[in-house]
């Protein structure tokens, strides 16, 4: 029998570093008998020769369109805005599965193609309902980061806007960052930030309160919130009490707001960062409903307007784990490793046949309109 072809296609979203598979996780592919096509990529965080010195062919970027039906794509975040139908089977997050603006265009693509959807943020171990791999530590790290980063600018640079940020070569540049701004933030205010950080005891909050911790901020100014702490339903005082509020939760249904425009106008507001790390801009859902744009790592934050004295600022980057891309793609690709391990028999992987059967139970919601060619 031929051997499965994955096709690991080039990211196209703007400063997006980070990538599904990396050369250690390749070689193992390879070693297990798996073809993988590797497209040369300007953006990605590894080198292209990193991948061919390990066995994979380098191909030309973008090359996945034209590649043959049975070869299956392999990519990270959304793929370009176009409307052709998709043949292949593509692995990837997708963001069209929780009702966010265009959802039916973005899925109709597969089926009208005969190809299909396995959403990498829907892989879950049907005995647990975990997720098998995530970006949730990475994604808190790097928000609560940002946001340390922002409430130290607000004071240091009164009036303007955070500038553009890169992506760091490793965790102890970012720390090291950030150790500093904090520092003359505090020499501003006379004292360190609270930071309150939601979700706290998930993947995602466990990284934000790690950064936190990491760039100095003693333990007593980090407020550690999840289930039993929101249990009563917001909105929460306490949210417009503290400095910084990382949103860390994630969501799929409707719960009372964490914070709203009203409970923002009440008297003694300290609050002046948020970073919702979750960034579901468009989801319905939303229990931060003060702004409705995602921001991106050239204009990091966006104003919440009306609010002055002090001013405040969101953060809703939906690919923070990009501010340190080669840790977070080995630790999210190898994790992943054991399931692409058994992407040759994928229909018959409960945890892949998890992710077709919601494929399918999603397409069948689609207006018939969104269906045409």
């Amino acid at each position: 029998m031929a051997p499965t072809v994955l096709h690991l296609r080039s990211e196209d979203k703007p400063l997006e570093h980070r990538s599904a598979l990396t050369p250690t996780t390749t070689k193992a592919l390879i070693d297990a008998g798996y073809v993988v096509n590797v497209e040369k990529s300007p953006v990605r965080i590894f080198d292209d020769e990193e991948f061919s010195a390990v066995g994979a062919t380098l191909v030309p970027t973008g090359s996945w369109r034209d590649a043959p039906k049975e070869h299956i794509i392999i990519g990270l975040k959304e793929l370009p805005e176009e409307t052709f139908p998709l043949k292949h089977v593509h692995v990837q997050f997708a963001h069209c599965y929780k009702g966010q603006s265009g959802w039916e265009t973005v899925l109709a693509r597969f089926p009208r193609g005969g190809g299909t959807l396995l959403d990498l943020e829907f892989l879950q171990d049907p005995a647990t309902g975990r997720r098998v791999a995530a970006f949730g530590y990475q994604a808190g790290f790097s928000g609560s980061a940002l946001a340390v980063k922002n409430w130290a600018w607000q004071l240091t640079h009164p009036g303007e806007p955070l500038p553009g940020v890169e992506s760091y070569p490793n965790e102890d540049a970012l720390i090291a960052d950030v150790k500093k701004d904090l520092e003359a933030g505090q020499a501003k205010a006379g004292r360190p930030p609270r930071v309150i950080v939601i979700g706290a005891l998930g993947r995602c909050g466990r990284g934000a309160v790690d950064l936190c911790l990491k760039a100095g901020l003693p333990t007593e100014q980090i407020l550690k919130w999840d289930l039993a702490e929101t249990a009563k339903g917001g909105p929460f005082r306490e949210i417009v009490e503290s400095d910084i509020f990382v949103n860390c939760i994630y969501l799929s249904s409707k719960i009372p707001h964490f914070v709203d425009l009203d409970s923002l106008k009440e008297p003694g507001r300290q609050l002046s960062v948020v970073c919702d790390v979750s960034a579901d801009t468009t989801n319905p859902y939303n229990p931060v409903p003060i702004y409705t744009v995602a921001t991106t790592f050239n204009n990091p934050t966006v104003p919440v307007e009306g609010l002055d004295n002090p001013p405040l600022s969101v953060i809703s980057i939906d690919h923070l784990p990009s501010l340190l891309p080669r840790e977070s793609s080995e630790s999210f690709s190898n994790d992943l490793l054991p399931y692409l391990l058994k992407l040759n028999d994928w229909q018959n992987d409960p945890v892949w046949a998890g992710a077709y059967k919601l494929f399918q139970e999603k397409v069948a919601t689609l207006p018939k309109e969104a269906l045409e060619n």
